[in-house]
């Protein structure tokens, strides 16, 4: 045989077997199901403690913007809207919590408490995001990172 037909048998032999079989799709797809899933169960605990932080930037945030309104403008407890009116606040801003629910304010003598009623959903329950915590003591400074 001469190199030529030997080369032309090869290609012929190449060519039948060109392609992925099922089974070799098949695992790679079973192996990029496994990878997704992986990231899935690492991500989304993390999304959860995202949301809460956020909320609590929020209220935080909030609870500052009605101190400086209350010093401009008395003592009385302004509304979110209030808030947007009278300029202290973007008037396009978000006012919701990261589970699109609007934030609380309650006014109580000298204490201002902004809160989020969590992921549930629903106020009084105990998930909500409360600022200042309950017994911490009134004070606007962070949290200590950890």
């Amino acid at each position: 045989m001469s190199a030529l037909s030997l080369r032309a048998k090869w290609i012929e032999t190449r060519k039948r077997h060109a392609g992925v079989t099922l089974v070799e799709v098949l695992i790679v797809v079973a192996i990029m199901a496994m990878l997704a899933g992986g990231v899935a169960f690492a991500v989304l605990p993390r999304m959860a403690e995202t949301r809460v932080k956020t909320a609590k930037q929020g209220a935080q945030q909030i609870r500052s913007i009605v101190q400086i309104w209350q010093t401009e403008n008395g003592a009385e407890c302004p509304s979110l809207s209030q808030l947007k009116k009278d300029g202290f606040m973007d008037k396009g801003g978000n006012t919701d919590d990261p589970w699109n629910t609007p934030f609380s304010l309650k006014c109580t003598g000298e204490d201002i408490v902004v809160s989020s009623s969590g992921p549930d959903k629903k106020r009084g329950t105990q998930d909500d995001i409360v600022v200042p915590e309950e017994g911490g003591g009134g004070d606007d400074q962070a949290e200590p990172s950890e």
